[in-house]
Formats: structure tokens, sequence, C-alpha cells
């Protein structure tokens, strides 16, 4: 199971983390990602780490403005969000992947398991 929070309203500019709390499994054999979805839109990939942590992937619209990265020990994952823009706005999902190794799975239908969404708003 998979619980997204730390969603919420935010200027432009500002900083948001989203947190993503795994339970039932054993999360270190889980690759995790960051998707979001706009009404009327796909989902899209935005983020995604290896078991590890030593691998990541970001889509280039949040490459250098966002960082993901995970604690084993808390079963979490996190995704620190900076330099806020009004286009990053929308519901953001975790997602897990039972997988080892340096691959981080970029599209949705990789991933097996998905949490509920937690809703981000920027104003401009």
């Amino acid at each position: 199971q998979l619980q997204a929070f730390g969603g919420g309203w935010v200027q432009a500019g500002g900083s948001l983390r989203l947190s993503c709390a795994a339970s039932g499994c054993t999360f270190s054999s889980y690759v995790m990602g960051w998707f979001r979805q706009d009404p009327g839109k796909e989902r899209e990939f935005v983020a995604a780490i290896n078991w590890s942590g030593d691998s990541t992937s970001y889509t280039d619209s949040v490459r250098a403005r966002f960082t993901i990265s995970r604690d084993n020990a808390k079963s979490t994952v996190y995704l620190e969000m900076n330099s806020l823009k009004p286009e990053d706005t929308a519901v953001y999902y975790c997602a897990a992947d039972y997988r080892r190794g340096r691959i981080v799975p970029t599209r949705s239908y990789e991933y097996a398991y998905w949490g509920q969404g937690t809703q981000v708003t920027v104003s401009s």
C-alpha cells in the first residue's frame, strides 16, 4: 500500500516536499516513481529512483528543480520540488514496481502499484 502526502498550495517560485510511505512490502526491493496528471491530460512521468537510491531519472521539465530520494529504513520516497511553476500544478501520484538493478522505468504501465494522488497547486 502506498500513501502519498505533502501536496498543497504554493506561489510560483516556492517549494514543497511530497512523501510516499509504503507498507506491506519489502520496500528496498522496489523501484519508486512519481507521476502527475492534470485533468484532461495523460499521466506524466516526473521522476524515479531505483531500489538502492543510486540511480535516478527525471523528466526534462523538472530536472534541476526537483529531487527524488528515498529512505529504505522508513519505507518512504520523497520528491523535493523547488522553483515551482504554475505548469507544475497537477495531482501527483507515487508508484512502485518490484525490481532491483539500476534501471528506473519511466512509463506508467511499468509500475504495478499506485498510491492515491496528492494535489499540488502553484499559483502565478
